[in-house]
């Protein structure tokens, strides 16, 4: 919690321009994005890119930062998800976690209680949420915001329209809201 509260007290004077606390936002933040970067984009010198990218945004963007639709860092997390996918579709491949085998579980990795100040509760929810979603919505939720594949290589994958992605994502994102709610 007072991680999350740090963070934000940072993207306030980061949104004001000061350098100094964008440093500090860099110095804490950096690894963590770093990782989510790394294990999209398969590449250290990719990541690398990729992180820069998102810090470049987050220094644009500070200001729209707003606490009360997120977390700091899930704000931080998505900006550099989407720049890490962003550079490995231009490079044209699959965004992807890097290591695992064929029908390796992509949560495996993802979900570390440990890696958590407050004993990872909220990975933990989340990981308990997705595996009680049905197996079709379920995978489909990890390929799309894991993964990062489009709708359009969902629909080729699973040789389904667009629109019926759309609405099984829609599905099973109700579904693991209400669970996360509840």
């Amino acid at each position: 919690m007072e991680e999350a509260r740090a963070l934000e007290t940072l993207l306030a004077a980061v949104a004001q321009r000061d350098r100094r606390a964008f440093r500090v936002l860099f110095d804490t933040a950096g690894p963590k994005l770093m990782g989510l970067a790394l294990r999209i984009c398969r590449e250290q010198a990719l990541a690398e890119d990729a992180v820069q990218e998102a810090f470049v945004e987050i220094w644009r963007k500070a200001a729209g930062f707003d606490p009360a639709r997120g977390s700091a860092a899930g704000w931080m997390a998505v900006i550099a998800r989407n720049r890490a996918i962003d550079l490995v579709r231009r490079r044209g491949r699959a965004p992807g976690w890097g290591g695992g085998g064929e029908g390796e579980d992509p949560l495996a990795g993802l979900i570390d209680p440990f890696a958590r100040p407050d004993g990872g509760a909220e990975a933990m929810a989340l990981s308990e949420c997705l595996g009680r979603l049905e197996p079709r919505p379920r995978e489909l939720v990890v390929l799309a915001y894991v993964e990062g594949l489009s709708r359009e290589e969902l629909s080729a994958r699973y040789d389904a329209p667009v629109n019926t992605i759309k609405t099984w994502l829609r599905r099973g994102l109700a579904a693991l809201k209400t669970c996360l709610d509840g």
